[in-house]
C-alpha cells in the first residue's frame, strides 16, 4: 500500500469506548509540520491578542505563558481532554489523562533553552493528543468520501467555479477504515461510464471535480464535473439562452451511486453548473449561469445563482433573480437554503458576499447577517456556510474577494444583535487573519461540522507557513475550536477537499412549496406588505412623513464589462466601484398614516425601495434588494427592521391591510425605461440651455453635445455635455461615506440622500435666475437625484444609441 495512506488515522476505537494501544509512529513529516506551524504562531503572537474578543475558545490563541510549541501543545491538548471529558458517553480517557499530566511535569522541568529536549517531548505530546483527539465519541463512522482537485487557474471569488479555470486532475474517493492501521482508499467511478447523457459511454477521466453532496441516505452522490477540453474562448452573448462557454469547458451536474454505479449526466449545455444539494422535498438545489448577466467589473464574467431541479435534471427553475453572483447552497436544519450572495447595489463590490435564507421554493430572501458589514472588521466573504448539527449556528469560510473559498474558519450565530462589525461571528482558528479585508492567507475551508467545537475540514499548512511545500495541497484534518488539528489524509500531489462522513443523517423538515406554476414568459405577480416602514435600523429625520414607496426594478449587466461600449453612468466614488446598475422606476405606491404598505409587486424580478416624504423625494433608499416568486405572500415589519427587535403590540390591522392591495402608480416619461436624454434634458432645452450658451465663461454647458470619453470602471461611453458639467457638482451619486471604516459607506442614512442632500434640487425649487420649474419638472429631477444621477438605462450598444437620439431603447 502507499505510503499516503498511512498518513491517515491509526486509532480503533473498541466497542466500550477505551483507546487503542498508541499509534506506532506519527503521520510521516507531520510532526516537522505542526512543530513549524506553532513555531511561526509564537513569532506573530502579536496578530492573536487583537482577536482575543472574537475568538470562540481562547485556547486556540497564543497566550502570553507560551513559550514554545511544547507549552501550547500541552496547554491546548488538556483544553481537549476537558471537553471530550464532559459528555455522558465520553470514552474513558483516565490513562491519557495520567499521561498528560507525566508529560506536563517533566516538560516543567526542562528549560525553555533546551530545544531538542523540549522538541523530543513535543513529539510525544503530538501521539498523546492524536490519541485522545481520535477518540472523540462525534467520529462514529468508518468511512470519508471527498474529491482530489487542483486550485483553480485564476484567483477571483468568481472565475474559481468557471470551467475554463479549472485544471485537470483528481476523482471522487473514500477512505475507509480510517480509525484502522491500515485505512483504505478507494476511487468511486474509475472508468465507470456515464450510463446517460451526452458523455453516455465514456468515463469521468482527464477532467476535473467539484462541490460533491452526499445523499441524506448516503447512497448517492452528486457533484460537478468538466472535460477541460476544447476552446477556452468566452462568448459574448446578450441572449442568455445561448451560453457562453463551449460545453466542454462547462462544468455540468453528474449523479452516481457511492458503490460507482449509476452515473449519470443531469445537465448540459453553454453554461457552467455546480454546487448541487439535496433538497428534503426531493429535488436538488444548485448554481448555474442560465438566469442571465454579467459581473458588472471587468473581464467577461457571467453571473451565476440559484436554481433547483428534480434529481433526474428535469424541471429545472430559477429560484434566485440576483443580478451578481451566487454561492454554495446548503440546506439549514429548518429545512431552509442558506447560501452566499454578492450583494451591491449601489455601493462598492467588495463588501458583502455573507450568508442569505430562503425557502426551497424562492421565497422570502433575507441576510442571514452582515449585509452591511465594515469591511477590515470582517471577512470579504463568508462562503461553504453548513448548519451545525443540534444547534442554531453555522460554519463558514472567511474568505477573499480577489481569491478563492479558502481562508479563516468562522461561526456564525444569527440570533446575536448585528453590529455590522464581529459581533454574530467568532473565530474558530484565530491563526489565520481573513484573506483580503485583513491581509491573511487561504488556509482553512471546507468545513464539514460535527458540532460547535469540531470540523472536517481542509487546510493546507504550507499555505499558512512559508517554506513548508508546494502550496494548494490541502488535506483533511479534524479541527477544533481549541487551536488543534490532526492530519487524517493528504496526497502531496494534489488537493483533497469537502470531506463528509459517508453514512446516512438526518433529513430536515420538508418546506412546503408554495409558489406558483407560471411560465417564464407570462407575467406574475405578488402581494407585499409592510407594517410600519418607521420601523428602521436607522433614526428618520424628525418630522418625516412617510407617504409613498418608490419600487424600482434592477437588470442584470447583459453585456460582459470588458465589451461594454456605454456605461450606464459615472463611476460612484464612494460606494461603487464598478458600473452602475441599469434601473427603471416601476411605480409608487402609498404609505398609510400609520406606515403600512399594501401593494402588488411583479415576482421574477430584482427590486428595490425608496421611502418617500410628502414631495415626492426620497428619505432612504435601499442598497440591497429582493424579489417575489409567483403567488407570494411577502411581509415585513418595517423598512431594515432590525432583526432582533420583538414585533410591536398587537395594535390591530394595519390601515394599508384593510383594503385591497394597491397597484403600482407609473413615473414620468424617462423612468421607464430610463433615460437622461428624455428625463433631464426636456426641462434644460426648455428654461436652462439658450441662457448657458449665451454667457459660455460662466455658465457650465447644458447642451445635447455627445462627448465621449474613457477612463475606468463605469467612466467610459458617450454622454451629452450638460450630463457632464451637471453630474460631478450637483448629481448625487456619493451616499457621504469617507473611507472603509464608515457606516455611511454601505448604508444609506436617512435624510442624506438623493435630492434632499444634493446642491441642485434646493436650488432650483429656490428659483434659479428667475427660472420656475413646475412640480412635475421638480419631480422629474428628484427622481434623477433619486436614481443616482444616471445617463443610460441599458447596457447595449444599440440600446445606448437609441437613447443617446432620445429614442426608447
Amino acid at each position: 500500500m502507499k505510503s499516503t495512506l498511512f498518513l491517515a488515522l491509526f486509532l480503533t476505537i473498541f466497542a466500550n469506548g477505551a483507546l487503542a494501544a498508541e499509534p506506532a509512529a506519527y503521520p510521516a513529516g507531520e510532526a516537522d509540520r505542526q512543530f513549524a506551524i506553532l513555531t511561526y504562531d509564537l513569532a506573530h503572537r502579536g496578530g492573536f491578542k487583537a482577536k482575543t474578543d472574537e475568538t470562540l475558545r481562547a485556547d486556540a490563541l497564543i497566550l502570553a505563558d507560551d513559550r514554545d510549541p511544547l507549552d501550547v501543545i500541552l496547554r491546548r491538548t488538556t483544553a481537549l481532554l476537558g471537553d471530550l471529558g464532559k459528555p455522558k458517553n465520553a470514552p474513558d480517557l483516565s490513562v491519557p489523562g495520567k499521561e498528560l499530566e507525566t508529560l506536563k511535569a517533566e516538560a516543567a522541568k526542562i528549560v525553555v533553552t533546551d530545544v531538542a529536549a523540549r522538541r523530543t517531548l513535543f513529539d510525544r505530546a503530538l501521539l498523546l493528543r492524536r490519541r485522545i483527539a481520535l477518540a472523540n465519541p462525534l467520529l462514529n463512522f468508518n468511512e470519508l468520501v471527498f474529491i482530489k482537485k487542483h486550485r483553480a487557474g485564476f484567483n477571483h471569488i468568481c472565475d474559481q467555479y468557471y470551467g475554463t479555470t479549472a485544471q485537470p486532475g483528481g476523482g471522487i474517493f473514500v477512505l475507509g477504515d480510517i480509525f484502522s492501521n491500515e485505512p483504505k482508499l478507494r476511487d468511486v467511478l474509475g472508468k465507470t461510464p456515464v450510463t446517460e447523457g451526452r458523455l453516455q459511454g465514456k468515463p469521468l477521466a482527464n477532467g476535473a471535480f467539484l462541490s460533491p453532496d452526499l445523499s441524506y441516505d448516503g447512497k448517492s452522490l452528486l457533484f460537478a464535473y468538466v472535460e477541460c477540453q476544447g476552446p477556452t474562448t468566452h462568448y459574448h452573448r446578450v441572449d442568455h439562452t445561448r451560453g457562453h462557454w463551449d460545453p466542454g469547458r462547462c462544468f455540468h451536474l453528474f449523479k452516481a451511486n457511492m458503490d460507482g454505479t449509476g452515473l449519470v449526466q443531469l445537465t448540459d449545455g453553454d453554461w457552467n453548473d455546480f454546487d448541487p444539494c439535496w433538497l428534503p422535498n426531493g429535488r436538488v438545489a444548485f448554481t448555474s449561469e442560465r438566469r442571465g448577466g454579467y459581473l458588472r467589473c471587468g473581464r467577461a464574467c457571467p453571473d451565476f445563482t440559484l436554481f433547483d431541479m428534480k434529481t433526474d435534471g428535469k424541471d429545472i427553475r430559477c429560484l434566485s433573480y440576483h443580478e451578481t453572483n451566487e454561492w454554495h447552497p446548503s440546506v439549514t436544519n429548518d429545512g431552509k437554503i442558506i447560501w452566499t450572495r454578492w450583494d451591491y447595489v449601489d455601493r462598492h463590490g467588495c463588501t458583502a458576499h455573507h450568508p442569505w435564507i430562503i425557502t426551497p421554493d424562492g421565497r422570502d430572501p433575507r441576510p442571514v447577517h452582515g449585509n452591511y458589514s465594515l469591511r477590515h472588521k470582517r471577512a470579504d466573504a463568508e462562503l461553504d456556510v453548513r448548519a451545525i448539527p443540534d444547534s442554531p449556528k453555522f460554519v463558514a469560510t472567511g474568505a477573499p474577494h480577489h481569491g478563492q473559498a479558502f481562508g479563516s474558519l468562522v461561526l456564525i450565530d444569527p440570533w446575536i444583535k448585528d453590529d455590522d462589525r464581529m459581533s454574530p461571528v467568532k473565530r474558530i482558528t484565530p491563526d489565520v487573519d481573513f484573506p483580503e479585508s485583513q491581509g491573511g492567507r487561504e488556509v482553512y475551508g471546507e468545513a464539514w461540522p460535527l458540532n460547535e467545537d469540531y470540523y472536517l475540514a481542509v487546510y493546507d499548512p504550507a499555505m499558512q507557513v512559508p517554506g513548508l511545500g508546494a502550496a494548494g495541497h490541502y488535506g483533511l484534518y479534524l479541527v477544533d475550536s481549541f487551536g488543534n488539528k490532526e492530519l487524517i489524509y493528504r496526497d502531496p500531489a494534489i488537493g483533497c477537499h469537502n470531506p463528509m462522513p459517508l453514512r446516512a443523517r438526518p433529513v430536515p423538515p420538508i418546506v412546503p412549496d408554495q409558489s406558483i406554476r407560471v411560465p417564464e414568459n407570462q407575467p406574475a405577480e405578488a402581494t407585499v406588505g409592510v407594517v410600519n416602514v418607521y420601523q428602521s435600523q436607522k433614526a428618520w429625520p424628525e418630522g418625516t412623513k412617510i407617504k409613498a414607496l418608490r419600487v424600482y426594478q434592477i437588470f442584470p449587466q447583459s453585456v460582459a464589462s470588458a465589451a461594454i461600449t456605454n456605461s450606464t453612468g459615472i463611476q460612484i466614488p464612494q460606494g461603487s466601484d464598478s458600473i452602475n446598475l441599469a434601473r427603471v422606476v416601476l411605480g409608487t405606491v402609498p404609505v398609510e398614516a400609520d406606515g403600512s404598505v399594501y401593494f402588488i409587486a411583479p415576482a421574477r424580478r430584482e427590486l428595490f425601495f425608496q421611502a418617500l416624504d410628502e414631495n415626492g423625494l426620497a428619505i432612504t433608499s435601499m442598497r440591497s434588494s429582493t424579489q417575489f416568486q409567483p403567488g407570494e405572500t411577502a411581509l415585513c415589519q418595517g423598512c431594515h427592521e432590525p432583526r432582533m427587535r420583538t414585533p410591536p403590540a398587537d395594535k390591530g390591522q394595519p390601515l394599508a391591510m384593510q383594503r385591497p392591495p394597491s397597484r403600482l402608480q407609473p413615473d414620468v416619461d424617462g423612468t421607464n425605461p430610463f433615460s437622461y436624454p428624455r428625463l433631464i434634458q426636456p426641462v434644460l432645452d426648455k428654461h436652462c440651455v439658450t441662457c448657458h450658451a449665451k454667457n459660455p465663461d460662466k455658465a457650465p454647458r447644458l447642451d445635447t453635445t455627445p462627448i465621449t470619453q474613457g477612463g475606468g470602471h463605469g467612466t467610459k461611453g458617450t454622454f451629452f455635455a450638460s450630463y457632464l458639467s451637471l453630474t460631478p457638482k450637483y448629481g448625487f451619486y456619493n451616499y457621504g461615506g469617507r473611507n472603509w471604516d464608515d457606516p455611511k459607506w454601505y448604508r444609506t442614512t436617512p435624510g442624506e440622500f438623493g435630492a434632499r442632500a444634493s446642491k441642485l434640487y434646493p436650488m432650483l425649487v429656490k428659483g434659479h435666475h428667475d427660472v420656475k420649474l413646475t412640480p412635475e419638472e421638480l419631480h422629474r429631477f428628484s427622481v434623477w437625484l433619486d436614481s443616482c444621477s444616471l445617463f443610460y438605462g441599458v447596457y447595449e450598444k444599440e440600446g445606448c444609441e437609441a437613447q443617446l437620439k432620445g429614442g426608447l431603447a
